[in-house]
């Protein structure tokens, strides 16, 4: 990944990022610098949140936490979690199926984007979007989350 351009925040988008970041996932970031890498490659462009790349910004500038980002702070809403037989294809970076899920928020709306855990130690696999509603996630059959991002993908190696 090549970097195009890095710059500090101003107070004002550390608020909107604070706020964004808070409501999709009930993590209150709070770090004493925030810096804009833009990445000249890629679909994305990445937040170092006191040095770390805790947040990521998509195309269209939706931000929402890295698997590592998540997996450093405590998410409590947004979260679908898979059973042990989903992990290495969900860490892998496979779509979610329906028979893989035990739990899902149910305030997550259809678009939205999720993070998605293993259920015996709770830990961020994937971050990705919601293709139902929170509330339709368990069932039998079908793709019901979109993963956007996994562990040892492009964004989760990324270092500067």
């Amino acid at each position: 990944m090549q970097v195009k351009s890095r710059h500090h925040l101003r107070a004002d988008e550390i608020d909107d990022l604070e706020a964004t970041i808070a409501a999709g996932t009930g993590v209150d970031l709070d770090g004493d610098t925030y810096e804009m890498v833009e990445l000249a490659d890629e679909p994305f462009d990445v937040v170092l949140v006191d040095g770390d790349p805790d947040v990521v910004r998509f195309d269209g500038g939706e931000a929402f936490l890295t698997v590592r980002g998540a997996n450093r702070n405590e998410v409590t809403t947004g979260i679908v979690t898979v059973d042990s037989g989903a992990i290495s294809f969900v860490s892998d970076g496979a779509d979610v199926m329906r028979p893989g899920i035990v739990d899902a928020d149910a305030d997550i709306s259809e678009g939205d984007l999720i993070t998605i855990a293993e259920e015996t130690h709770g830990k961020t696999l994937a971050i990705g979007r919601a293709l139902v509603e929170g509330s339709e996630m368990v069932g039998e059959s079908g793709k019901v989350v979109e993963s956007i991002h996994h562990v040892g993908d492009d964004l989760f190696e990324f270092s500067v």
